[in-house]
């Protein structure tokens, strides 16, 4: 059975891959980039996004290769390695969270602890991962008026992502605690210490 997405172009060597759901991108993703790694693929990047998967520098006949897959299996997909982040959770807005969700703070914190999150695809600014996995009823809405100045290591609640702002800026998630935990270093590689697929799980400092 084939994956109900759908293939796009993208420019002269880029084609957009659109896909029903994040767990189907992951599963695209990570199909994507183990056949580019066996060297059945040819492709310069793969590039997730929340129901997309962008391909840039594909070879000629891409298309008509993926449209001719099987279905990438999300269960079958390759584990990723866990990164767990150390959260002081004495964020400003989690008693406004605690309030949507109906529940206690301790409640809030108990839930994020206890909850494998995946990132899902990058954005915002270099280092900052969209990180899914909360259920859909714990979506929150962002703020009506985003902050001047976010904190670096503040952890943020927006929609259905968590996510960690790994320097200072702008930004309108509802903060929950912060780390101390370096999200990005140039020097490193790769920089991000949280890319596509990984595993991440928020634990008390």
């Amino acid at each position: 059975m084939m994956l109900d997405m759908r293939l796009r172009r993208a420019g002269f060597s880029a084609l957009l891959v659109e896909c029903r759901d994040g767990e189907h991108v992951e599963a695209w993703r990570a199909e994507i980039w183990r056949r580019r790694e066996a060297g059945e693929l040819r492709v310069t990047d793969i590039v997730p996004g929340a129901r997309t998967v962008l391909l840039d520098g594909v070879a000629p006949g891409t298309a008509e290769l993926l449209a001719d897959w099987p279905e990438p299996s999300v269960a079958q997909k390759q584990v990723q390695r866990l990164v767990e982040i150390p959260t002081t959770f004495d964020g400003e807005d989690l008693s406004e969270v605690a309030a949507i969700w109906g529940v206690s703070s301790t409640a809030v914190i108990d839930r994020l602890i206890g909850t494998e999150l995946v990132v899902a695809f990058g954005g915002f600014a270099p280092g900052f991962a969209y990180l899914r996995g909360m259920p859909e009823a714990w979506s929150v809405p962002r703020l009506a008026a985003p902050r001047p100045r976010v904190p670096a290591g503040s952890v943020g609640l927006a929609g259905p992502y968590a996510g960690i702002y790994p320097t200072a800026s702008p930004g309108g998630w509802r903060l929950v605690g912060h780390t101390d935990q370096q999200l990005f270093d140039v020097r490193a590689e790769p920089p991000a210490l949280l890319t596509p697929g990984t595993r991440v799980r928020l634990g008390p400092a």
